[in-house]
Order: C-alpha cells, then structure tokens, then sequence
C-alpha cells in the first residue's frame, strides 16, 4: 500500500515557515483536502481553505486531551500525520559549541519541544487508530540528530532531542505497525530550510544547498507519497534515501 492521495492531513506545529509551504503545496495537489491544524496561534494560517485549527501548546502534557478531543470531533480520521514542531535557537540560546555551554534548561526546552510535542500528539492519536486504516506518520527530524552521521560534535541540545526524536518515530513505527497494519511511522531530514530556525546558520551554506520553503515542502510531500509500509522505521533525507540513525 502507499498513501497518494490522502483526504484527511494532520499537521502539527503548523506555524512555521516550512510547516505553512507544507500545507500550501498540500492544498494545491488536493484541492478537496480536509487539512487539520495545530499550532500556538489562535487561528489557522490557511484561513480561507477550510481548514480546521486546534490552538494548543503541544509540549504542555493537557493537550493530549485537547488534541485527541479535535481530532475524533472530524468527519474522519486523518489519513497523514505530519508533524513540524522544532526547536533549535531562541534569543537567548544558540546551538552549543562545546560542553562547557550546556545548560540544563536549554536541554530540557529542547526535549520539550523537539520531542515532547511529538509526543502528546501521537499519544492523542493512538486511542483513535483503526486496526483496518493504516496511518502515515511523518516528524520533520534533522539529519545532525544521527548518531552514526555525527562526526563534528556540537549542538549538543539540538542533537540530542533530534535523537531522542529519532527514537520516537522507530518505536512508535514497531507498536502502529501492530495495532494498524500497513502503517508507515517515518522521521525525514527536510534539508536546510529559509526559515526562522535556520536564518543565523545560512552565511556559510553553499546558495545550492539552501532550499526555499516551497522547494522543501514539495520534495517532503512527493517523498510521503511513496512510501509503503516496509519504509516506516526509518530516518529518510529529502530525497527519500534512508539516513543512519
């Protein structure tokens, strides 16, 4: 089975730059596409379209309520998950150059968000899963949360909550791929994106190797729509090759 054409996406974390071009590029290869949305903003970004919007705040453990409550009150069950919550920066913390720069709060708003959120998300989801309707699920990882690709340390937060992520997405791949056979639970590297999360580490990338947001989310939506259920467990590259975890 593969998931081409679904009628029902769920995206997650559905403010930011990239996650916005997701459900653009979404909405324009599915025009009838029932698209749900999740975020901290009060209001949908896809206003006009009839998209419905959850405001919740996903590392906060009450939204699993809230979330499962939005998602069993929709004429059906989502077909697709993907989910585009990410922390790397704020104002007051930069990815770390060396262990000397932890800190312990920074690690812990890491986890919270970079996995955290994915979490109360498919802890909403599980209770709604239907043995006969395989899910595919999608967490826009990064490919620095690699263990065997890691070869010049730092970042230690963001590399770590990436991981844990990672480890998320193969675990959930082994119970949904029990309980909802058929279903395809995946992370994918989206590549280095315009956005807010990259903007202050874009002076040294290569101009070929900084993708707009419409680039990125395309190649993401045309990956999604190949995969099977053999692919699910994976950590995949924008390209759809598999990366190492």
């Amino acid at each position: 089975m593969n998931f081409i054409r679904p009628q029902t996406v769920l995206l997650a974390g559905a403010s930011g730059g990239l996650a916005r071009a997701i459900g653009g590029e979404l909405l324009q290869r599915y025009p009838q596409l029932q698209l749900l949305t999740i975020s901290r903003a009060p209001q949908s970004p896809f206003g006009g379209s009839g998209a419905a919007h959850l405001c919740a705040q996903l590392t906060a453990p009450e939204s699993v309520a809230d979330v499962r409550d939005f998602i069993a009150a929709q004429p059906s069950l989502p077909d697709w998950v993907i989910h585009c919550s990410g922390l790397l920066h704020s104002d007051a913390h930069g990815p770390e150059k060396s262990l000397a720069q932890c800190d312990d709060d920074w690690l812990l708003q890491s986890m919270r968000v970079n996995v955290l959120s994915h979490l109360h998300v498919a802890q909403a989801l599980s209770p709604l899963l239907q043995r006969r309707r395989p899910l595919l699920w999608a967490s826009l990882s990064a490919k620095v949360g690699s263990i065997g690709d890691n070869h010049l340390g730092g970042w230690y937060s963001y590399r770590m909550s990436k991981a844990a992520l990672n480890m998320l997405v193969r675990n959930l791949s082994i119970e949904w791929g029990r309980r909802a056979p058929g279903s395809c639970v995946v992370a994918v590297h989206p590549g280095t994106t315009d956005t807010e999360l990259s903007q202050p580490f874009q002076e040294n990338i290569a101009a070929d190797k900084l993708y707009t947001p419409a680039q990125s989310a395309g190649r993401i939506v045309s990956v999604l729509e190949k995969l099977q259920a053999q692919d699910s467990g994976q950590l995949l590259f924008w390209d759809g090759s598999v990366l190492p975890w």
